[in-house]
């Protein structure tokens, strides 16, 4: 990179291209039907995640859009943003595996490359983002997040878990758990007084613990030994859920997410988990 860039612009760089690059040997070695195979995302195959990250790298660098509409009346596309990610999406949908993993590899090796380039001034120029107005640097860690996520969608759907530490995964998590108070207190509704744990075990094993006073949830700085709900899964589970994969009562059935302590508002935490959509 050029000049003394912040070692979090750094980070994110590295974050990138380690994910990046792992899509890449994922890809090398699939056969057209993995290609084609659905995911957890509704309507969107393996190779259709692949193609989205590389729609919005080229987007990025200035590329022109294919001229091309999708289909009317396909049920997962839901909104503006949505049309506008299934454009490039169907326009590779034809394509082979192999061509679009093509693809994918140049337009990603070009944005590296672009970032290595930067400077401090760089870092800090305007950027779109996907809340609005912001700068380079605050692009970066929504562009991980999304690469990290449409990996796990592509592995899942394969049986290759992988990509489960590293700089990618760190960041995508520490998104993830941001968004914990805002899940207890706004979206379920937990009342005041209420303590909850959440205990991620391996892999990406952590813990956070919430509470709710006032009206307003906060992270807190120790976790209660009797805390009104503790919720129980691995870290990749919670992670589905949280990008809206999965079907929260199936894993409550299961027993793949164990709730102790009050298990109705358990429940409803699990089931609110999901904050992309």
């Amino acid at each position: 990179m050029t000049g003394a860039v912040s070692p979090d612009d750094a980070a994110m760089v590295d974050a990138l291209e380690e994910v990046w690059t792992r899509i890449g040997a994922l890809g090398a070695g699939l056969s057209e039907e993995e290609w084609k195979r659905p995911t957890e995302v509704p309507g969107w195959s393996v190779q259709d995640n692949m193609t989205h990250l590389t729609d919005l790298e080229a987007m990025i660098l200035g590329r022109p859009a294919p001229e091309h509409t999708a289909p009317e009346g396909l049920v997962h596309v839901k909104n503006d943003p949505g049309v506008r990610n299934e454009r490039y999406v169907d326009a590779r949908r034809a394509w082979t595996g192999a061509d679009a993993l093509e693809e994918f590899v140049e337009v990603t090796h070009a944005r590296i490359a672009q970032l290595r380039s930067y400077s401090v001034e760089d870092f800090a120029a305007d950027s779109w983002t996907p809340m609005g107005p912001g700068t380079v640097h605050d692009l970066l860690p929504f562009r991980v997040f999304d690469s990290w996520v449409h990996e796990q969608d592509m592995r899942g759907a394969l049986g290759q878990p992988g990509g489960l530490d590293g700089g990618a995964a760190e960041e995508a998590m520490r998104r993830i758990m941001g968004t914990a108070g805002y899940v207890v207190g706004k979206k379920a509704g937990a009342p005041d007084g209420a303590t909850v744990v959440i205990e991620l075990t391996a892999p990406l094993a952590q813990t956070i613990a919430v509470g709710v006073d006032g009206g307003r949830a906060r992270v807190l700085d120790e976790a209660p030994d009797a805390p009104t709900v503790r919720i129980t899964t691995d870290g990749a589970t919670y992670a589905r859920l949280a990008c809206g994969r999965g079907d929260p009562a199936a894993a409550r059935a299961a027993g793949s997410v164990r709730i102790e302590g009050d298990e109705e508002l358990g429940a409803r935490i699990v089931d609110e988990l999901n904050f992309l959509f």
